[in-house]
């Protein structure tokens, strides 16, 4: 059964037309039985899967509740609500709402629904066990820039704060955006608003980008936003610039350019400045160096040894869409306290294959990596020639009450549940 309002006036309405059987809150998530082929994805030993839902308007993040529900944001739908009311494993009521506004990212604290709309962020009053808001949206945070890097994921801490991602607007500040050879604004003006991340309070309705903390500088753009619950510390994953090869052709080659600049995972403490867009980080080299745009020539560090560095890093141009601590007990110990990382796949390493759609596991512990990332889930894009034709692109990542792993990907509109089984 599924019900899609195309307004909020409509999803109002679904408090008082859904059946009582659907009205209720549903029981917490039982441990149905996973998909033979596992949804058509590829899992270490011991991990199976089920598709949640499928065909959903472009899912991205989102944020399972303690009786299993899901909310889920959505580019299309504002905001989708999945419930499993047969135990099966599968949503088989769903419910968009909304407004018809764009959305990114979404959390529920303390009976409010939190979501971002490109240029502000949003927060509807939630019933407990009820699957659409109890009111109109109060602004939070309004006006904040569009355009470029658009998307304004957030992440929520314990004491209020909410932590705001500010994509830059280009590429790598040049005076005229992805242009050949072309220099670089020095300074970078486009750091005073934006490549960063600014913290706002969750008591405030109303506030305006001046009203926020700058917390953070030099993060190009941090899709990927989270607080690791257990010393609740911010971290981010910075998507890393193009095109060195195609603005610099006398210092790159193209293979260079496919491989380079990493991604990273940030540890983001108040007053951090990261670098961006005076410097990227280079595997090979295993360091930051000078952007090309700033005087740099692939290897000079100058400048860049007074920014912060990363915690870890990995493959050029993989496009880190979320970022997730292990919270729970279910999978084996290895795992608890380390990230999961959703990678949506390149659109720009040629020569070299497109690469990336994948969800990667980074061991850590105290703050640092302690091992090499792992790829945990594969198989989500098919072996194609070309860029951007990956039939599913992770971008959403949750862990469940019961320890089980949630992937949504906006490419096929499609939501993992993966579960460990143990050994065979």
């Amino acid at each position: 059964m599924i019900y899609r309002p195309s307004s909020r006036a409509a999803a109002l309405a679904l408090l008082v037309l859904l059946p009582p059987k659907l009205a209720q809150r549903s029981a917490v998530p039982s441990r149905p039985g996973c998909a033979p082929d596992n949804g058509g994805i590829t899992l270490p030993p011991g991990f199976c899967a089920l598709i949640v839902a499928d065909n959903l308007p472009r899912p991205r993040h989102l944020v399972v509740m303690p009786n299993g529900d899901l909310f889920v944001s959505s580019l299309r739908a504002g905001i989708i609500a999945l419930r499993d009311t047969t135990g099966d494993g599968r949503a088989d009521v769903i419910s968009e709402w909304g407004g018809g506004f764009q959305s990114s990212d979404v959390a529920v604290r303390n009976g409010y629904l939190y979501a971002d709309a490109t240029t502000a962020i949003l927060r509807f009053p939630l019933r407990t066990g009820a699957l659409v808001a109890a009111g109109p949206a109060d602004t939070l945070v309004r006006g904040l820039p569009g355009g470029g890097h658009s998307a304004k994921t957030f992440a929520l801490a314990d004491d209020g704060t909410l932590y705001v991602n500010i994509g830059s607007a280009t590429n790598s500040c040049q005076t005229k955006d992805r242009a050949l050879e072309g220099a670089g604004a020095d300074p970078c003006v486009e750091r005073e608003s934006r490549a960063g991340i600014w913290a706002f309070r969750t008591d405030r309705i109303g506030q305006t980008q001046a009203d926020g903390v700058h917390f953070a500088s030099g993060i190009r753009n941090s899709v990927g936003i989270t607080m690791d619950p257990r010393d609740h510390v911010l971290y981010v994953m910075q998507h890393g610039r193009d095109q060195l090869a195609a603005n610099w052709p006398k210092l790159f080659t193209a293979d260079k350019s496919a491989e380079t600049p990493a991604e990273e995972l940030f540890e983001v403490r108040a007053h951090d400045d990261f670098g961006w867009p005076y410097c990227y980080f280079d595997r090979q080299l295993g360091q930051k160096v000078l952007a090309p745009e700033f005087g740099g020539d692939g290897t000079s560090v100058g400048r860049c040894a007074g920014y912060k560095g990363n915690v870890a890093s990995y493959p050029g141009h993989w496009a880190p869409n979320a970022l997730a601590f292990y919270s729970g007990t279910a999978f084996p110990a290895r795992y608890r306290g380390g990230a999961f990382i959703a990678f949506h796949g390149s659109w720009n390493r040629a020569p070299l294959p497109q690469a990336g759609y994948a969800v990667v596991f980074q061991p850590m512990a105290n703050g640092r990596a302690t091992g090499a990332y792992e790829v945990f889930a594969n198989g989500f894009r098919p072996e194609t020639p070309g860029p951007g034709l990956g039939t599913h692109r992770p971008t959403g990542l949750a862990v469940g009450p019961d320890g089980s792993l949630y992937v949504a990907d906006d490419a096929g509109g499609r939501i993992w549940r993966i579960m460990y089984v143990g050994a065979k």
